[in-house]
């Protein structure tokens, strides 16, 4: 059984209004703790008619109201939100994040020690704990977490930084040589201030806001390799966020998406086309240009092509990484001649009749 040292008190308490502007919001919704789901739907459908600011021109204070109400509805509404919001009062999030990231979370109900309530239901009684280890891990998480060695001596806990994504969009030909590129990323970094408590002076830290961690805008140039294919998860070890206390930084994930493109169609490494050909070409054969990636090829054109032929030109489609790729498959499009002489109509309406016989 552990309370809070008579000796600490005063210190504890200034930690305790400072630590968080914590919000009751079963008081906002004007239910009981133990209020079912039910209950809490209906007080916030009533609430939110009754402060909707197109219900309340004049009441500048409405929307105010509104998006309180909404909060305390979208914590409250969610069993794993509230479950967490019940057990650790004002910095359920904090803990959600650490339990997220596989942290030891404390079993015990820690709210009470932000909103007044002690172990036995009312107000301003001493909270107990299962054991002593479990508390003092509590308040050394939440008031700058710490570890002591065989020595005695403490020092912040190492954590590995968070992972970040960023979506890379390519056109088909740098997908197919390989690029780099520069990224502007929003990553964060370890207050300063607080040294990642989110603590200072036994308050929250006026430059993080009790994070314990800043936002910052940093530049970094990306090597995107040669074939790299339409949903790709590139990782780019320890380029993420910062780490904790001397924890590692975590990954960076580039996800690649590949832009579509005016002349070719992809399907997987090989490449899709039209290839136009008149149709003197197609009758008596000859040759065509093909489009391809970073210039144009040249077809043999056999005899008598039918319209919509396929032609597969190995090895000219998308890169596939080092030496392999795929084909490009080249559709043949005959182009019927227009703006005919009467000579030329003659010739042809001979020919489909079958006029044009040789000796």
């Amino acid at each position: 059984m552990l309370t809070c040292p008579a000796a600490d008190a005063a210190d504890f308490e200034r930690k305790r209004g400072d630590s968080m502007d914590f919000k009751d919001y079963y008081q906002t919704l004007g239910v009981k703790r133990d209020a079912s789901e039910k209950d809490i739907r209906a007080a916030f459908r009533k609430l939110a008619r009754k402060h909707h600011p197109d219900l309340n021109k004049d009441d500048q204070q409405a929307e105010a109201r509104f998006k309180e109400v909404n909060e305390a509805n979208d914590v409250l509404s969610d069993p794993e939100k509230r479950k967490m919001y019940d057990r650790f009062g004002a910095d359920w999030q904090r803990y959600q994040q650490a339990e997220a990231a596989g942290q030891r979370v404390p079993s015990g109900d820690f709210s009470q020690w932000f909103t007044g309530r002690s172990a036995g239901g009312g107000a301003g009684g001493r909270t107990e704990f299962k054991d002593s280890g479990e508390a003092s891990e509590f308040f050394e998480t939440l008031f700058g977490g710490t570890r002591r060695g065989r020595n005695g001596a403490s020092g912040p806990i190492p954590r590995r930084g968070e992972d970040q994504e960023v979506e890379v969009e390519l056109p088909l030909e740098e997908a197919d040589r390989g690029t780099t590129r520069m990224l502007t990323l929003q990553t964060t970094t370890i207050c300063a201030t607080c040294g990642g408590t989110g603590i200072k002076d036994h308050r929250r830290c006026p430059t993080c806001g009790g994070t314990g961690y800043t936002a910052q805008n940093r530049r970094l140039e990306a090597r995107i390799p040669a074939g790299v294919a339409d949903g790709a998860r590139i990782r780019l070890s320890g380029q993420g966020g910062a780490g904790y206390a001397g924890g590692p930084s975590g990954d960076l994930y580039l996800q690649v998406r590949l832009l579509p493109h005016e002349r070719f169609e992809r399907e997987g490494s090989d490449l899709r086309t039209t290839v136009e050909v008149p149709l003197y070409t197609a009758i008596l054969g000859g040759e065509a240009t093909v489009p391809a990636l970073g210039g144009q090829l040249s077809l043999r054109i056999p005899a008598e092509t039918q319209n919509g032929r396929i032609f597969r030109l190995r090895g000219k489609g998308l890169s596939k990484g080092g030496d392999q790729r795929g084909d490009l498959l080249a559709r043949v499009s005959i182009i019927l001649p227009t703006g005919l002489t009467e000579q030329e109509r003659e010739l042809f309406v001979r020919l489909r009749d079958g006029a044009l016989v040789t000796a």
